[in-house]
């Protein structure tokens, strides 16, 4: 069952997207952070010995849209220098914009992880039973996905995202050609 409802979310997850851009190569490069999140995670549990369990499940699904939330921030950002600021789209405005979303994306991780500290450490006391798998999953998938997202999104993005972009361009200009004749 529960393997069924994460299908259905990450469905969810990538038609939001998809209307959001307007396009599956965009989408697909934003939840293309959650395979390296769930990679993290599963190490964490292992090395933390703890079994899959609901509670790491749930785990999961929030790291899921943490790490959706940074590939946002990064494609968006991408975007606007391209489509808003005319900028071109290769690989020195992709760079910039990885470099200029980065900031967020840390803070994000890094306040979370500190804030998870505490629930990670003596998981065995009472109140931490369902909290400490949790806890675990989300750490180690931000480290990871935070670490991997730096290198593999800019390169995804640049390999898989011109013709979406140049699509988007084009409507952009559509657009602005039609609104000027009124």
């Amino acid at each position: 069952m529960i393997g069924l409802l994460s299908m259905v979310s990450l469905s969810l997850i990538f038609m939001v997207l998809y209307t959001r851009y307007r396009a599956a190569s965009l989408a697909l490069v934003v939840m293309g952070n959650v395979p390296l999140a769930l990679v993290g995670s599963v190490a964490a549990l292992w090395i933390a010995g703890l079994d899959l369990s609901i509670a790491a499940m749930v785990g999961f699904i929030t790291l899921t849209g943490i790490t959706a939330r940074n590939g946002i921030l990064k494609i968006s950002h991408v975007l606007n220098l391209v489509l808003r600021e005319g900028l071109p789209f290769d690989r020195g405005t992709i760079r910039r914009a990885c470099l200029e979303r980065m900031t967020p994306v840390l803070m994000t991780a890094v306040s979370a992880g500190i804030a998870l500290v505490p629930l990670m450490i003596d998981g065995d006391q009472p109140g931490k039973e369902i909290l400490h798998p949790v806890a675990v999953t989300i750490f180690g998938g931000l480290f990871t996905a935070t670490l991997l997202d730096a290198i593999v999104t800019p390169t995804l993005v640049e390999r898989f995202g011109a013709a979406a972009v140049a699509r988007l361009r084009e409507e952009r200009a559509a657009v602005g050609t039609a609104a000027e004749a009124y």
